[in-house]
């Protein structure tokens, strides 16, 4: 199925990398590129209803075929690409027959994707690989999951003897940002639910993910001269990291798997006089995720009574839940998926995500919408890679969703 990889590798040729401060929407002007072009080749391969809208967002609409009512499937993925690594002047790298060695991304910089470090590589052995060349991340995460859907549409037009209802397609920007849902109009989309095609390995099937909310951290401080700065200065950069030192050690990303939550401390800058923190707060559980919270409050009152002041203020917000407890009620629509895997010869692997998906947020807002595989690993760096028969797979995943949904 070479189209899907021929589409993947055009996709990530456009920078599309959003900007987690932004005060737009999109958060970067530079992902409506990749979506005009999408909105462009929906209308090519013969998608009926595509609308670009204000927002960015791109819908479109498969008719259905089968002569009966059936529900109103949607597959939706993100092009926007992560704010943390170069999206810019990405150089695909195509790798046939993998020999499960060490792969050299960049030789001038001695940057190597090895199997060592990266064992997940030697489940790949034999297999067409898509990496970075060492400089940028690929962006499997997500633009494999809108190749794939795109080569999906593209089959069911081109072969109408596969039978299935309406199905609707959606493309949004900024989810990396935890922002990629604020406008979408799900009642206007019109789908019953829907399956996000934004997850890693083949073979996974997601309903569950984090709860998650960002923290800021500002630390007042009082600078003057070191030379009499006793009982005097207060430097805010030493109490941000006293701060940082009262959050659990052993709570941190590089610490936890599974359903252990976190904090994450995502950047710090600032001077004696102030500093600022910025963190995200993640769990699966409620009540852990609730205690999270608070403890991060209860580490700023501690220092403000060390201090005996206010130097210490923390922002919360919340960004997304847990969309389990949405799905659940409808646990027809899992299985449609568990039939799907079973039908292209997959074991659904039924994981929970350690991160979100713009299906968190649709979930919630009424569009019960789990997640199904990419393909993509090491996502968000330059040790990014997808393979290809991962991605046939997922395209062959959406094909048999589409015509399993119509008897249900």
């Amino acid at each position: 199925m070479p189209e899907v990889l021929d589409r993947f590798i055009r996709y990530v040729q456009i920078d599309t990398q959003s900007a987690r401060d932004s005060e737009t929407y999109p958060s970067t002007t530079k992902q409506l590129d990749l979506l005009r072009l999408l909105a462009e080749e929906l209308k090519q391969i013969g998608m009926q209803d595509v609308r670009m809208d204000r927002f960015g967002y791109v819908t479109a609409t498969l008719p259905a075929n089968n002569g009966k009512a059936s529900p109103v499937v949607g597959f939706l993925a993100h092009v926007d690409t992560s704010p943390d690594a170069s999206g810019a002047n990405v150089n695909p790298r195509v790798i046939e027959h993998y020999d499960g060695g060490e792969i050299v991304l960049n030789a001038e910089e001695n940057i190597r994707l090895s199997p060592e470090r990266f064992p997940d590589l030697r489940k790949y052995v034999g297999q067409t690989l898509v990496t970075t060349d060492g400089t940028t991340l690929l962006g499997a995460d997500d633009k494999a999951g809108v190749a794939e859907i795109m080569t999906a549409m593209a089959t069911l037009i081109a072969h109408p003897e596969i039978p299935h209802g309406t199905i609707k397609v959606a493309f949004t920007p900024d989810e990396e940002v935890g922002r990629g849902v604020d406008y979408f109009d799900v009642e206007t989309f019109g789908a019953n639910f829907a399956f996000t095609v934004d997850g890693g390995e083949v073979g996974e099937l997601e309903y569950e993910t984090f709860n998650a909310a960002s923290a800021k951290v500002l630390v007042h401080g009082r600078n003057v001269h070191p030379g009499t700065a006793k009982g005097i200065m207060l430097n805010a950069i030493l109490i941000g990291m006293e701060y940082n030192d009262l959050l659990p050690v052993f709570e941190r990303p590089e610490f936890t798997e599974g359903y252990e939550g976190f904090y994450h401390l995502m950047g710090m800058e600032g001077t004696v006089e102030a500093a600022q923190l910025e963190y995200i707060i993640r769990d699966h559980n409620d009540e852990r995720f609730a205690q999270k919270k608070a403890l991060m409050q209860a580490a700023a009152d501690f220092l403000n009574q060390r201090y005996g002041e206010t130097v210490v203020e923390v922002e919360i917000k919340d960004q997304y839940y847990n969309m389990r407890k949405m799905i659940e009620p409808h646990p027809e629509i899992i299985e449609v998926a568990k039939a799907a895997y079973a039908a292209v010869g997959l074991e659904p692997h039924i994981i929970a995500v350690r991160g979100g998906t713009d299906g968190s947020r649709l979930s919630y807002m009424g569009l019960p919408t789990p997640n199904i595989f990419a393909g993509g690993h090491a996502m968000h760096g330059r040790y990014e890679f997808v393979p290809l028969e991962s991605m046939e797979k997922a395209v062959e995943v959406i094909l048999k969703i589409a015509e399993l949904a119509t008897a249900n």
